[in-house]
């Protein structure tokens, strides 16, 4: 939980500390990829991990990942300028990547199957934790003390976590027959192709439109890697990401139903915040009580979906909760305008009960139906799926949110539409700072961001049921669970 701690902290405690470290740095124009790059980093990393992790054993790919993180940490801090803090934040995700796959896998490694659902909750909860007091932490070291803070903070966490880990985490001894062969081709083929990818997805439409040379050449090379990426795997002894996590039903539903469900994910994570501030007047901190009701009930509803799955089965249980998923995304357009706090509030908690349903009895249905020295490469594979989705989730959501201003703006009265801005970022500055504006024309803008946020939610509501149909039509009925006896001699 210290391990998970690191990367849960890490991915929200920076996001209030935005203005005083582009106030002593510089880079506005890229401290987006502050962001970015952590997120590229860890979503690239993770098969990588899978792997090792089934090859070597999970302890010290764990171990690895800590001491890589305080690694970036300390570098973190002690950054000149915005273009090393976001190598250094790079440096971070990599080691982010082998603390969020490998927790997963050691959770399943230690407790039976009975046991999972309480540890797999609490492990929810360190995130749940970490997205409401994060953005709190990181403003009060920014404003009282110094943003370094942020990150230097993260290394008696890290000393604690890797001698608990160095004491305490005992793993069999593994027989092996052959030598471990790693396919450090493929892992480079994967990175590749995921950071051409992820990059085209992030920059596009912002840093160059999605027609323009820059973004054409990285998608095509993306392609062009990930093709060769395929034909590397196909003829490795020991690929990176084996066929057979595409050939088994069980695990290919799961991974398109959880890179949908990184697709959903962008509306309230991403969009919500905004419509809480520019629709409903909130502040900040307020704005971020709205989130943090999913946050809240999402563990809950995972510690209690044992009781669900294990009388009608992980794959009704996780269609359970999408299919109220679904429901809840569709019905948030049906919110008045401008409503009340309350509504969205209780948008988010009834979403956060439904996902844990969804989720946690498919991660846990999936390790369940693998061998020990295939845990790894199971469990990195739908989390890799979930953060590939999240990326073009946030690219697509995006292009939906600023078409759907674009098209509000232009058909504004010509009495308004002098002065007004342009893209969703643009609009929401303006609402912050509505002085220059006439009651009429903000009053036209927070009808424009709440139609915007309404169509960004009823494309989460697509993806959410891409990912019942997944389940539905793709997943079998019973996932074959292998016992602990069995998992053992499958290694």
């Amino acid at each position: 939980m210290l391990g998970m701690s690191l990367a849960a902290l890490d991915s929200t405690i920076i996001s209030t500390a935005v203005p005083q470290i582009v106030g002593d740095l510089g880079g506005f124009s890229v401290f987006s990829w502050l962001f970015s790059g952590y997120l590229l980093a860890v979503t690239v990393s993770l098969p990588l991990y899978g792997k090792l992790s089934d090859t070597f054993g999970r302890k010290p790919i764990l171990l690895a990942g800590v001491v890589l993180f305080v690694i970036g940490s300390l570098l973190c801090a002690g950054a000149w300028n915005m273009a090393s803090l976001i190598a250094f934040r790079v440096v971070q995700g990599l080691g982010g990547g082998a603390l969020q796959g490998t927790i997963q896998v050691v959770a399943a490694d230690l407790y039976p199957l009975k046991e999972r659902p309480k540890i797999q909750a609490r492990l929810s909860s360190v995130w749940a934790l970490s997205s409401v007091a994060g953005p709190a932490i990181g403003g009060l070291l920014a404003g009282y003390a110094d943003w370094r803070w942020i990150f230097l903070i993260n290394l008696p966490v890290g000393a604690l976590a890797f001698i608990l880990i160095t004491r305490h985490l005992h793993e069999p001894r593994r027989h092996r027959e052959n030598r471990p062969r790693v396919d450090w081709a493929g892992a480079l083929g994967v990175f590749l192709s995921g950071g051409l990818l992820l990059t085209a997805l992030v920059q596009g439409g912002v840093a160059w439109s999605w027609l323009s040379a820059p973004s054409l050449t990285m998608l095509g090379s993306a392609a062009v890697c990930a093709a060769a990426t395929v034909w590397i795997e196909r003829r490795a002894a020991e690929p990176i990401i084996p066929g057979w996590v595409w050939h088994r039903r069980t695990i290919s539903a799961v991974n398109i139903a959880f890179a949908a469900l990184g697709l959903l994910m962008i509306a309230p994570t991403v969009f919500l915040p905004t419509y809480a501030q520019s629709v409903l007047g909130l502040g900040p901190i307020p704005a971020g009580f709205v989130l943090s009701t999913m946050t809240l009930s999402w563990p809950i509803a995972a510690a209690l979906s044992s009781r669900v799955y294990n009388r009608v089965g992980f794959r009704r249980c996780a269609i359970t909760g999408m299919t109220a998923a679904t429901l809840i995304l569709a019905a948030f357009p049906l919110l008045p305008y401008p409503g009340a706090a309350w509504q969205p509030a209780l948008i988010m908690l009834l979403l956060g009960g439904a996902l844990g349903l969804f989720q946690l009895p498919l991660i846990i249905g999936v390790q369940s139906s693998v061998g020990w020295a295939e845990r790894g490469t199971a469990t990195a594979s739908i989390l890799f799926c979930r953060q590939v989705g999240q990326s073009v989730g946030a690219a697509l959501f995006g292009a939906v949110a600023n078409a759907t201003l674009a098209s509000r703006l232009t058909e504004a009265p010509d009495a308004i539409r002098p002065g007004l801005p342009d893209d969703l970022d643009s609009v929401s500055r303006a609402l912050e700072h509505p002085g220059t504006l006439t009651d009429q024309a903000a009053d036209y803008l927070r009808r424009a961001v709440d139609t915007a946020v309404d169509h960004v939610y009823l494309g989460s509501a697509t993806a959410a049921l891409l990912a019942l149909l997944a389940l539905v039509f793709l997943a079998p009925r019973r996932f074959p669970v292998r016992t602990e006896a069995e998992s053992g001699a499958g290694a």
